[in-house]
């Protein structure tokens, strides 16, 4: 008779095999987490007297000399661009090494991008806005093909038989939204049913993959979707937006499906959202009254997620380390801006509250 299999067997394996593919690529990807600015570096950048001040003490880290080309004065949007600039170059090139099932992971982690970009483009179309200008604010790791013809159609149902339909995106239009209500559905209302679609998309794609990663990214997108639920609600409370509506924009993850979304639905006050998340520990204290006043509910939201994109690096043989590196350097950047705002408009009383990473 053979000897029973470890459980652990299948786990053993995976460790064994793991740094074959995406060794070299883990490494250098701990290399650019070790580059993420710490404590000492917000001190140094909150005493800078102006942008070029803080240029010069950039350029002792890993940023380097990327503000070398730029006249002074700089402007906090060039400084939001070359930092941005300087994500997707290292994000680009981990992802022209990957093999799969990496591959598919980290274009799933463009999709967010994506999706955002389509909503940018379709409202500026909506109000006549030029497409060059539209073109250049879209996120570049959102950047697809055939993302120039978004600007020249004429309508959403239009846009997705001739662009959507051959993006990674398609399904999500295809699954969600039926052609004949593309064209009357408010365009926030497409964003929600997309990121839904998107969220549970990918959270299947990591349970697939899993061991750690399916640990690690359950924990980052059950946040995320969480995130979504409570800013849907919030912001629907004094909309036209019915409940049965909004019940279809929850994605069906998270910590707070499906108890939680079930009482979110019904809420119909601020109290009422209140009550829906107070048995959620995580959740409780985003919307008490003088919890504190200068935190949004945005703000609490991301020291949750810096916390949980902090600890993806804690643990070894996942490719969660991949999404919470890209959305560290995300923060990294608000807050760079968020200092460099409070600089140039001489709000210095503001500038320390920016979210700290390590």
């Amino acid at each position: 008779r053979a000897p029973p299999v470890s459980p652990l067997r299948g786990l053993e394996v995976a460790v064994m095999t793991y740094n074959i593919d995406v060794g070299y690529l883990e490494g250098l990807l701990r290399g650019y987490r070790a580059g993420i600015l710490n404590s000492t570096d917000y001190a140094n950048l909150t005493q800078c007297e102006t942008i070029d001040d803080m240029k010069m003490h950039l350029s002792s880290t890993d940023y380097g000399n990327f503000l070398q080309n730029e006249p002074s004065p700089i402007s906090t949007t060039t400084l939001a661009q070359k930092t941005t600039e300087k994500l997707v170059e290292e994000f680009n090139f981990l992802r022209m090494q990957a093999v799969e099932p990496l591959a598919t992971f980290l274009d799933y982690i463009t999709y967010g991008y994506m999706i955002d970009n389509i909503i940018l483009v379709l409202t500026g179309t909506s109000h006549n806005r030029s497409s060059e200008e539209l073109l250049e604010k879209c996120h570049p790791l959102g950047l697809f093909d055939s993302m120039a013809t978004l600007c020249v159609t004429q309508s959403t149902s239009e846009l997705y038989r001739t662009v959507l339909v051959d993006t990674p995106l398609g399904p999500y239009f295809g699954d969600c939204i039926s052609l004949e209500d593309l064209d009357e559905v408010n365009i926030e209302i497409i964003r929600n049913t997309l990121y839904k679609a998107y969220l549970e998309d990918f959270h299947a794609f990591c349970m697939k993959v899993g061991g750690e990663t399916a640990e690690v990214m359950g924990d980052i997108l059950k946040l995320e979707a969480d995130r979504r639920a409570i800013n849907i609600t919030v912001n629907s409370l004094d909309t036209d937006l019915d409940l049965k509506s909004r019940e279809k924009l929850y994605p069906t993850i998270g910590l707070l499906y499906p108890e939680g979304t079930s009482r979110l639905i019904k809420a119909t006050d601020l109290d009422a959202v209140r009550s829906a998340i107070d048995a959620f520990p995580d959740y409780r204290g985003l919307l008490s009254e003088g919890y504190d006043d200068d935190k949004t509910i945005e703000d609490q939201f991301f020291e949750l997620e810096v916390n949980l994109n902090r600890l993806a690096f804690e643990q070894q043989f996942h490719y969660g380390m991949y999404y919470a590196f890209v959305k560290l350097k995300e923060q990294e950047i608000r807050n760079i801006v968020w200092i460099g705002e409070c600089i140039s408009q001489d709000q210095r009383g503001r500038i320390n509250q920016y979210v700290p990473i390590f």
